[in-house]
């Protein structure tokens, strides 16, 4: 009997995280430290950013090369949508400065590359597939809404938008459809992300726990979305170069607000 006590001992899941509650303040002081993590190791964000705006380059090329240069519009609002997993290098850049661990490259990526046997790999999994909702509700809604209209270009795709009542409407529905999807998005990675790199935990346990803190800190949370929102579209219109920088410091700020949003384990 107390064996299998014991056995049943060893199978207990582990508790759910703490959530702890946070404030404005919180959110200055976790930018500052996101800076001072950048600036500390500059070499690793510049390097992880210049992965994201790489890749941002890279599909606006492709949509051009495949005439849909429309489609670039859509792709640059919604390709941050999986900044939160590009960041994952960072995240633990961060961890190393915390608990004073060297920063090597080749255990950095080792790290990131481990994740795909472990339940980040779920999350993954979410985020490309809200990522593809949004692209396939563009189409549906340009189907819909702009199926009148013609456009090659992506300047005769931006004067449909803004000089047609066509063209505002779909910007109305489109931008109310993906901020539904981006704030789903937002609340269910946030916090999951850097928990699921931090320790054991399922994927549903940390996606509950992300959305639990978002519930739990309702305003600050929403002026964090706000905030790293702003700063990586504005950061996407200069060819996506701003990302170089403000993508590294989010992702290192992201890290220390996890570290205060949940208690440790």
């Amino acid at each position: 009997m107390a064996e299998n006590n014991e056995v049943a001992e060893t199978r207990k899941p582990p508790a759910m995280p703490v959530v702890n509650e946070i404030g404005f303040g919180d959110l200055g002081d976790v930018l500052s430290k996101g800076f001072a993590d950048f600036r500390r190791a500059p070499l690793f964000g510049l390097f992880f950013g210049g992965v994201f705006a790489l890749g941002g380059i890279v599909i606006a090329l492709s949509l051009t090369v495949w005439d849909m240069p429309w489609m670039i519009y859509p792709v640059a609002i919604g390709f941050p949508l999986i900044g939160p997993f590009v960041a994952v290098g960072l995240y633990e850049v961060s961890r190393r400065l915390e608990t004073g661990k060297p920063l090597v490259w080749g255990e950095i990526l080792g790290v990131i590359w481990l994740q795909r046997q472990r339940e980040l790999a779920w999350m993954a999994f979410v985020m490309l597939f809200v990522f593809w909702v949004w692209m396939y509700q563009i189409r549906l809604l340009i189907a819909i809404i702009l199926s009148r209209a013609s456009f090659s270009t992506l300047e005769r795709f931006l004067d449909v938008l803004f000089n047609t009542s066509a063209g505002w409407t779909f910007l109305a529905v489109g931008h109310v459809v993906g901020a539904v999807l981006a704030i789903a998005l937002f609340s269910i990675t946030v916090i999951s992300i850097p928990l699921l790199l931090d320790r054991e935990a399922d994927f549903v346990t940390a996606m509950v726990t992300s959305v639990k803190t978002v519930v739990t800190n309702p305003v600050p949370m929403v002026a964090w979305g706000i905030v790293v929102t702003l700063a990586v579209l504005l950061s996407a219109l200069p060819l996506f170069l701003g990302l170089l920088v403000t993508l590294p410091v989010l992702g290192h700020a992201t890290w220390h607000l996890y570290r205060k949003a949940v208690a440790p384990a």
